[in-house]
């Protein structure tokens, strides 16, 4: 039972993507990573900011050596804690 409501739990199995081979650690090991980096990029532009402060957060990914998208993406995934922020750039 997920978030207290049976219905919930098939949505959010549905919500989160698990790799080809039914093995999720590898998906959950890149979320973990992923969620790190978005709360790095919260840290140099808070969420009040919204995605115009691309500016700061491309030099942020420049240094690190990951794309702007899958930063933006990361940072996405920090606020709301919905993997479906990072599908299409980081998975």
């Amino acid at each position: 039972m997920a978030l207290g409501y049976p219905e919930n739990a098939e949505r959010l199995r549905l919500a989160s993507p698990s790799s080809p081979g039914g093995d999720g650690g590898v998906v959950d090991d890149l979320c973990a990573s992923s969620h790190a980096i978005g709360e790095l990029m919260l840290e140099v532009a808070p969420a009040y900011l919204s995605d115009t402060a691309a500016g700061a957060l491309a030099l942020l990914c420049e240094e690190i050596g990951e794309p702007l998208e899958h930063g933006l993406a990361a940072r996405r995934y920090a606020l709301t804690g919905d993997r479906r922020a990072l599908h299409g750039t980081v998975l």
